[in-house]
C-alpha cells in the first residue's frame, strides 16, 4: 500500500512541478514542452530524485494515449476555414514532404553514422515528421498572429503526417529485422490501408458523433468525458482495423468541433485541460525515460542531424511540396523553419528498442537530442522568424476573453471581454456609445469591471484606462469592438505601416482611384486602358480591386497577402470573410529613393 501511495505522491508532484514551471515559460522564452521534459529528466535516474524508469512499453502506452488526446483537442479547434486555405499544401507536406525529408536525411545519416542504409533511413524516419503537440502548443499559445495560410498549413500538416511517419518507421524496422521478407508492393498496400481506413473511420464517426451529441441531454461535466472516450475509442478501433488511429481521431475532432451545438461549445475548456494534462504527462514520462549521460555521449550526432534536417532536408521538402501552390518564398522559408519536433519522434524511437534492433538505444538518444535542439532553436525563435519572413500579422481585433452561453439547444449568446488600453478610442466614452455601426439590438453591456469591482453603468459612465467591459453580442461584431478598445497610437502606427494609410472597398475599380491618375495618363498605360487583352479579359485599370488582387494571387487569399501595382504602390488584404471573400484591402505607398 505504501508503494502505491508513493507512486501517487511522486506522480502528482511531478505534474504539479511541471505546471508550476509553466509560469517561467513566458519569462524565459523557453517552450513549455521543454520545461516538462526537464522536470522529467531532473526526476530521473541521474537527476535529483534518482527515479529509475526504463519501461519502454509503458511509456509507449502513455505516449499513444496522450498524442490521441492532443490530436482530438487540436481537431476540435481546427476550423473548416483552415481547410480552405491550407488543406492541399498540408496534404502534400504530410506525404511527399515526409518522404523527401526521410530520403534526403537518410542519405546524410547513413554517411554520418557509417551504418547500413536501412538503419540510416530508420533514424531519418523517426525524426522525419513534425509534431502536433509542439506545433499546436507553440503556434496557438505563442502570442504570434500568423498569416492564415501559413498557420493552417503548419497545423494541418502536423495533424496529418503521423500516419506516414509511423508507417515508415514500422516498415523500416521490419526491413532491418527481415530484409528478405519486405516488398515495395506490400509497403504501398499498407500505406493505402493506413490512410484509407484512418480517413474513413475519422469521417464516419466524426459525422455520427456530431449528429448524436445534440440529441443527448447530460450533466455539463459529462460531455467532455463523452467526447474524449469516443475519440479514444475511434483511435483504438481504427488501429485494430489496420488504419491510422491518429488521423482518425484528428478528423473526428474536426467534424465535432465544426458542428457547433450546446453540447460541444462549453466543453472546450475542459478538453483544453485534458490536452495540457496529456502534454505534461507525456513529456515528463519521456524525460524520466531518457538517460542524460547517454544523450550527451551522442550529442555531436544530434547536433549534426538537427542542423542538416533544419537547414537542408526540411527546406527541400517544403519547397518541393508547397511551391506548386503559389506560396511566396518568405512563406516557404518560415514553414521550413517551423518544422517542430516533439513527442512523436521520441515515441517512435521507442519502437526499435522494443523490437530489439541493434543499436536501438543509440537511435533513441540521438532522437531525444534532436527534439531538444528543435524545441530550443526553432521553438524559441518563432516570433523572430515570423518577423524576419514577414508572415506575422499585426492584430488588434481580438477580445481579451470570450464565453459562449447557450440559452437553448440551438441558440446561444456570446459574452466578450474587452480591456481599455492606454490611448484607445474607447477612453472617455460611454460603453454603449463607442460604435454607431452596430445596432443597439445586437449588443448590450453585461458588466463593467473597474479596479476588480463591478461598476453600475448609468448614463454618465465614462470608460477609463484599465476598465474591462463584458458585452453580450449577437452577430460578428467582436473585431470592430476590439479595435476600439485595443487601437492605441502605437498599434495604429504598426497597422498603418503594415496595411497602408488608405482602406479600399473591394468593389472599387483601380482606374477610378485618384492615386493613379498620373500613372494612367502616360501613353503606354492609356493604350492599355483603351484596349482589351488578346484573350478578352479586362485590363488592370478596368478591374475592381478584388478582381485584380485575386487574379494576381492564384491561391486562396488571406489577410496579409500583398500584390504590387508598381514599384510605388501595393495592395494588402486586411480582412477576408469566412467564405474567402475580400472585405477590406489596404493601399500602401512605398517611398522610392530618387537616383542622384
Amino acid at each position: 500500500m505504501d508503494t502505491l501511495n508513493i507512486l501517487y505522491l511522486v506522480g502528482a508532484l511531478l505534474i504539479f512541478a511541471s505546471i508550476m514551471a509553466s509560469t517561467l515559460s513566458a519569462r524565459l522564452g523557453v517552450p513549455l514542452l521543454l520545461l516538462f521534459l526537464m522536470v522529467g529528466m531532473l526526476a530521473g535516474e541521474q537527476g535529483i530524485l534518482g527515479i529509475e524508469f526504463s519501461q519502454y512499453a509503458l511509456a509507449n502506452f502513455v505516449g499513444q494515449a496522450a498524442l490521441a488526446c492532443i490530436l482530438l483537442d487540436g481537431g476540435l479547434r481546427t476550423s473548416f476555414k483552415s481547410f480552405r486555405v491550407g488543406l492541399k499544401p498540408a496534404i502534400t507536406l504530410a506525404t511527399w514532404g515526409v518522404l523527401v525529408t526521410v530520403m534526403v536525411l537518410g542519405v546524410f545519416v547513413t554517411w554520418l553514422l557509417d551504418v547500413d542504409w536501412r538503419f540510416g533511413l530508420l533514424m531519418a524516419a523517426i525524426v522525419g515528421s513534425t509534431d502536433a503537440a509542439a506545433v499546436f502548443s507553440l503556434l496557438r499559445n505563442g502570442g504570434v498572429k500568423l498569416n492564415d495560410r501559413v498557420q493552417a498549413t503548419l497545423e494541418l500538416e502536423s495533424g496529418g503526417n503521423d500516419p506516414l511517419a509511423i508507417l515508415l518507421v514500422t516498415g523500416l524496422i521490419a526491413l532491418n529485422v527481415d530484409p528478405a521478407g519486405q516488398t515495395a508492393l506490400g509497403f504501398l498496400i499498407l500505406l493505402l490501408q493506413q490512410l484509407g481506413v484512418g480517413l474513413g473511420m475519422g469521417v464516419l464517426f466524426g459525422y455520427l458523433l456530431a449528429r448524436l451529441l445534440p440529441k443527448l441531454h447530460l450533466a455539463e461535466g459529462m460531455y467532455a468525458i463523452l467526447i474524449l472516450s469516443a475519440g479514444l475509442a475511434v483511435f483504438a478501433a481504427t488501429n485494430l482495423l489496420g488504419g491510422s488511429g491518429f488521423l482518425a481521431v484528428y478528423l473526428t475532432g474536426v467534424l465535432i468541433g465544426n458542428h457547433k451545438v450546446r453540447s460541444t461549445e462549453h466543453v472546450m475548456r475542459v478538453m483544453d485541460s485534458f490536452a495540457w494534462l496529456s502534454q505534461a504527462v507525456l513529456f515528463v514520462v519521456l524525460g524520466l525515460l531518457v538517460t542524460p549521460s547517454n544523450v550527451i555521449n551522442v550529442w555531436h550526432y544530434s547536433v549534426a542531424i538537427a542542423a542538416f534536417m533544419i537547414l537542408v532536408a526540411r527546406p527541400i521538402a517544403v519547397y518541393t511540396s508547397v511551391k506548386p501552390f503559389k506560396f511566396k518564398d518568405r512563406e516557404i522559408g518560415f514553414i521550413s523553419w517551423v518544422g517542430l519536433r516533439g513527442a512523436v519522434p521520441i515515441t517512435l524511437a521507442m519502437l526499435p528498442v522494443m523490437a530489439g534492433i541493434d543499436n536501438a538505444f543509440m537511435l533513441f538518444d540521438i532522437a531525444f537530442g534532436v527534439v531538444v535542439l528543435s524545441l530550443i532553436l526553432q521553438g524559441t525563435t518563432i516570433p523572430f522568424m515570423a518577423n524576419l519572413f514577414k508572415v506575422r500579422i499585426p492584430n488588434n481585433k481580438d477580445p481579451k476573453e470570450e464565453n459562449e452561453v447557450w440559452v437553448s439547444d440551438k441558440a446561444s449568446i456570446t459574452l466578450y471581454e474587452f480591456e481599455v488600453q492606454a490611448g484607445a478610442f474607447a477612453i472617455g466614452r460611454h460603453p454603449m456609445d463607442i460604435s454607431r455601426r452596430i445596432s443597439p439590438d445586437e449588443i448590450s453591456v453585461f458588466a463593467l469591471v473597474r479596479a476588480q469591482q463591478i461598476v453600475v453603468v448609468d448614463e454618465d459612465t465614462k470608460l477609463k484606462y484599465g476598465d474591462s467591459v463584458w458585452y453580450a453580442m449577437r452577430g460578428n461584431h467582436a473585431s470592430k469592438i476590439a479595435k476600439i478598445f485595443n487601437d492605441t497610437t502605437l498599434d495604429r502606427k504598426v497597422i498603418d505601416d503594415f496595411y497602408g494609410d488608405w482602406l479600399l472597398s473591394p468593389s472599387v475599380k483601380l482606374g477610378d482611384l485618384p492615386f493613379f491618375t498620373g500613372i494612367m495618363e502616360s501613353d503606354s498605360l492609356v493604350e492599355n486602358l483603351k484596349s482589351k487583352d488578346e484573350d478578352g479579359s479586362k485590363s488592370m485599370w478596368e478591374q475592381t480591386v478584388a478582381e485584380y488582387v485575386t487574379g494576381s494571387l492564384d491561391t486562396a487569399p488571406v489577410s496579409g497577402d500583398m500584390v504590387e501595382i508598381n514599384d510605388e504602390w501595393s495592395l494588402i488584404i486586411k480582412e477576408v470573410d469566412e467564405k474567402g471573400k475580400l472585405r477590406t484591402i489596404g493601399l500602401k505607398h512605398q517611398d522610392v529613393p530618387v537616383a542622384v
